[in-house]
């Protein structure tokens, strides 16, 4: 709705009031919570601003509108009158209050604000923890309590995400991993995909989940990532309490939980953030350093504003605490930290370029997470190389625990594509990676982002015969798993997808009755396995004493081949055959004498490949290679990698 004539939306004043509770409000804002508030560093506003039961009758609401004329409130409780409930003007902060005696919970609500102009719009509520299904737009009054069951996994989850723990990630969108076995144009349910889920990450091994954007957001086609509640879950799937049992029950499979998180843009829905009360409130144009505005003009936050910063940490601290999430990550993390957009990357980013307010925002940011809960991991989606994204702020550094590898993830693909006979001169895409690896704490990605917008599945990039193409696939996998970095796999890919990944259908799970495809979700389960197992292959990811090359240089034959190392001195050999041709006695250096067992071989037959390998293992020759003490000399088998480890 809109209206301009002044006569038909009432100027607020104190006696016109409507009917409320006797008692006080418990949750409005205190005098440390506006200055809190005010200068950027509260990170619990969800308990204070948007609808609240309260304990003493009625239902408050508070909303931030620093600018508006005059704020009404309308819902199920009113008959959606929009001109009849008032709030009062806090004058100190800019934020409206009331507390209706008639609301209750499960109500639908929203806000009318009236500008300084006089022109009226309807707005959901931003701080709403509940939202009604779309396409309907309003806010819900929410009271309803969760009993949690995962107090053993939370009290030990912080060393599922440390830095020298096994982290494998199994990346899912809701809405498109499985869809209604009755009707496949429905969603599951939060409830319904528990056990489906629970089955399938248990089956491949992947110690944590990690779900494309859940807050709510009215564009399909977005996957999420164009957030309009930042407080509240999608009611596609059901309600707050059964997003909260799904992450409660992966919790007691001890499955660890990771929530992708937009502070860096969010939608141009009508009801929701843009000009909210009449002025760009929550958000900036953002302009390069020549003047030429942004393609997105009034979607990116304006983190300059202490509000703001409060409203997004305190968005943050929701899904850690009130969901129990075990991380966050952040999406398009490029377009925070630099002026301008972040979709032009023939741009090359300059220093002068750099957003020095969203910069401070993230060191803020993730040294609150850090602070309030010590267990948990902030992980970035970073693709400019700038410097020190998981180094702490005190060093300079932007403070994520954690941030992507893409300039790995492109590089490997881009050499996996070509036909095996070029890629012998291609070699450095797969060895410029020990340039960089220590400058981060790097998750090596193999995302959503590669299976869309017309590039094809996993499955589908790869070269040659269908018999090439799986064993590529697997290849890419023992390659990912074998580096040092945290693991991620979008959904999907686990057994080879054929199709690109399309959000408005369910992944062919049908394509599992076949063996190549069956033999894809074996070879990754086996890999998780070996991977949890062997703390070689994680301990020392962020350490120069976790790596070794072995054979960096064979381009001619394109073969590769390294050491892991753990705290302890237990190692790993991993060699990989990018070619299809077999290769036999192949000389690699080892630090331990004796027999060395092949712990797992890409090529098995149980896997769809060909069977070549070295299943008796392989005993050590006394000839120093490549500064190592003793030599293996190996079958490698045709687009192939073996892991080793001495007896």
């Amino acid at each position: 709705m809109s209206r301009t004539d002044d006569e038909t939306v009432p100027t607020v004043r104190a006696e016109s009031q409507p009917v409320t509770s006797d008692q006080p409000a418990t949750t409005r804002l205190n005098d440390v919570d506006v200055i809190l508030f005010s200068e950027g560093t509260h990170r619990t506003l969800a308990k204070k601003l948007g609808s609240h039961v309260e304990s003493g009758g009625g239902v408050s609401f508070s909303l931030w509108a620093p600018h508006a004329r005059a704020v009404t409130v309308m819902g199920d409780f009113n008959d959606w009158n929009p001109t009849d409930l008032a709030l009062t003007p806090r004058d100190t902060v800019g934020v409206w209050e009331t507390v209706l005696a008639q609301a209750a919970p499960g109500d639908a609500y929203k806000y009318v604000i009236t500008d300084a102009d006089g022109a009226a719009t309807e707005r959901a509520d931003p701080f709403a923890r509940c939202t009604q299904a779309p396409p309907r737009t309003g806010s819900v009054i929410w009271d309803r309590q969760y009993e949690w069951h995962d107090q053993v996994w939370m009290e030990r989850r912080g060393g599922f995400v440390a830095l020298d723990a096994a982290l494998s990630i199994y990346e899912v969108h809701l809405g498109s991993w499985r869809r209604n076995p009755d009707n496949p144009e429905l969603y599951l349910s939060y409830r319904d995909a528990v056990p489906r889920l629970i089955e399938h990450v248990t089956t491949c091994g992947f110690t944590h989940v990690e779900f494309l954007p859940v807050m709510e957001h009215s564009l399909e086609g977005s996957w999420g990532y164009l957030t309009t509640s930042f407080f509240a879950p999608s009611r596609r799937f059901g309600d707050p309490e059964e997003l909260m049992a799904l992450i409660d029950e992966l919790h007691q499979a001890d499955i660890g939980v990771i929530l992708d998180w937009v502070p860096s843009h969010f939608s141009a829905d009508p009801t929701g953030l843009v000009a909210f009360d009449g002025t760009h409130l929550f958000e900036t144009e953002v302009s390069s350093p020549d003047g030429h505005p942004d393609h997105r003009p009034g979607r990116y936050f304006d983190y300059g504003r202490p509000e703001v910063r409060s409203f997004l940490s305190s968005s943050a601290e929701h899904w850690l605490s009130a969901y129990h999430a075990d991380g966050i990550r952040i999406g398009a993390v490029a377009s925070m930290l630099y002026h301008g957009s972040s979709d032009e990357p023939e741009i090359a980013p300059l220093n002068d370029r750099e957003n020095l307010e969203a910069i401070e925002f993230l060191q803020q940011l993730n040294a609150g997470v850090n602070e309030d809960h010590p267990d948990v991991q902030v992980i970035a989606e970073e693709s400019t190389a700038f410097p020190g994204v998981s180094r702490p702020a005190f060093l300079g550094g932007v403070g994520f625990g954690l941030t992507w590898d893409t300039v790995w993830t492109h590089d490997t693909l881009a050499y996996l594509a070509r036909d095996s006979v070029y890629r012998r001169h291609h070699h450095g895409e797969l060895t410029s990676r020990s340039v960089y690896a220590y400058r981060e704490n790097f998750v090596l990605p193999l995302s959503h982002d590669e299976v869309v917008d017309g590039k094809g599945s996993l499955l589908t990039k790869m070269p040659g015969d269908e018999t090439q193409r799986f064993a590529n696939l697997r290849l890419l996998f023992g390659y990912q798993f074998a580096l040092p970095g945290k693991k991620l796999i979008f959904m999907g890919g686990e057994f080879g997808q054929v199709r690109e990944w399309d959000h408005r259908s369910s992944l062919d799970w049908a394509l599992l009755a076949k063996p190549t495809h069956a033999g894809i979700q074996q070879w990754v389960s086996d890999l998780n396995a070996l991977y949890r197992q062997m703390p070689a292959l994680w301990e020392l990811d962020g350490d120069l004493r976790g790596y070794n090359w072995t054979q960096p240089n064979d381009a001619h034959a394109s073969l590769l081949s390294f050491l892991r190392f753990a705290h302890d001195g237990s190692t790993v050999l991993a060699v990989f055959n990018f070619t299809p041709v077999p290769r036999y006695n192949c000389p690699a250096g080892v630090p331990v004498e004796g027999r060395w067992r092949e712990l797992l071989n890409s090529d098995a037959l149980e896997y769809g490949g060909s069977g070549v390998g070295n299943p008796e293992g392989v005993e050590t020759l006394d000839v120093a290679t490549r500064g190592m003490p003793h030599t293996l000399t190996l079958n490698v088998p045709p687009l192939g990698c073996v892991f080793l480890a001495p007896e």
